[in-house]
């Protein structure tokens, strides 16, 4: 697979970063994940103003703009076969000696990777299983889609696959946050509840993309503080992210749902995919 590095194609086996990268020695480094429709990234501008903000704040630079990075995914796309997949942007800090930062990472490392995309087919619905591991706090008043990742790998090995189970994050409080890759929703007598990005959740460009589409479907839209017990009285519940879009949850230990049969998952499913092949939304 070609992958794209700082502004060059190169084979993935040519890929290279030094030891000193600061992304490497204090995990400081931010990515997005992206799926393509048609060579196209769904949702582009979102994905870029949130990691702009996260890089800002850590005063990491970006020597490129939108366009240039939508260029680039657009000819890797077309390098690696013309066929949609997943899209990985990575920027993390670059070289500096053993120590805490300078003023500013002014040349970061950047590469976009991609691999096949695999995706199960729509409708195709997953277990829920709440984590023993809780959600740790973030790294700043927002969660940023960061390098730290490690609370995140830890959930995951409680898990023997996430192909078709999803972990469920609670925060020490006790409040559901999020899944291992994803945002939470649930729906109960035609509201649709999901939690705040208060608990500390990753402020999902899908998720507020569903939001978005739920609220002009005229649905009654809740984000708050929720107990297990909140999810666990609801009809349906399903998940998203980027990639898989919106997966339904069949069952969260004893306590089932409606999975792939429930009416407000279907209907902003079928809302979800008719914007993204039209891809005539706003970003």
């Amino acid at each position: 697979m070609i992958c794209w590095m700082n502004g060059k194609q190169l084979p993935a086996d040519e890929l290279r970063i030094s030891p000193y990268d600061h992304g490497f020695l204090y995990g400081l480094g931010f990515f997005e994940t992206f799926r393509t429709y048609k060579g196209e990234v769904f949702l582009f501008e979102a994905h870029m103003i949130r990691l702009r903000e996260a890089l800002s704040e850590f005063r990491i630079s970006l020597p490129y703009n939108d366009e240039d990075i939508r260029q680039a995914i657009h000819s890797l796309y077309v390098t690696n076969g013309s066929e949609d997949g997943y899209f990985r942007l990575n920027v993390s800090a670059g070289i500096h000696d053993i120590g805490l930062a300078p003023a500013y990472y002014e040349h970061p490392e950047i590469i976009i990777f991609q691999k096949p995309l695999h995706v199960a087919v729509p409708h195709t619905e997953k277990e829920g299983v709440w984590l023993r591991t809780t959600r740790n706090e973030p790294e700043s008043s927002i969660r940023h889609k960061s390098h730290q990742y490690a609370n995140n790998v830890k959930g995951r090995l409680e898990l023997p696959s996430l192909q078709k189970t999803e972990g469920f994050f609670v925060t020490a409080e006790g409040f559901i946050a999020e899944g291992i890759t994803s945002n939470i929703f649930w729906a109960k007598e035609n509201i649709l509840y999901t939690p705040s990005l208060d608990t500390g959740i990753l402020p999902g460009t899908t998720r507020a993309f569903v939001i978005r589409l739920a609220n002009d479907a005229g649905y009654t839209v809740r984000e708050g503080h929720f107990l297990k017990l909140h999810l666990e009285s609801a009809q349906e519940v399903f998940i998203t992210n980027a990639i898989q879009e919106l997966v339904p949850i069949r069952a969260v230990g004893e306590t089932v749902f409606l999975g792939n049969k429930g009416p407000i998952y279907r209907h902003l499913l079928a809302d979800y995919q008719q914007a993204s092949s039209q891809m005539k939304v706003s970003d």
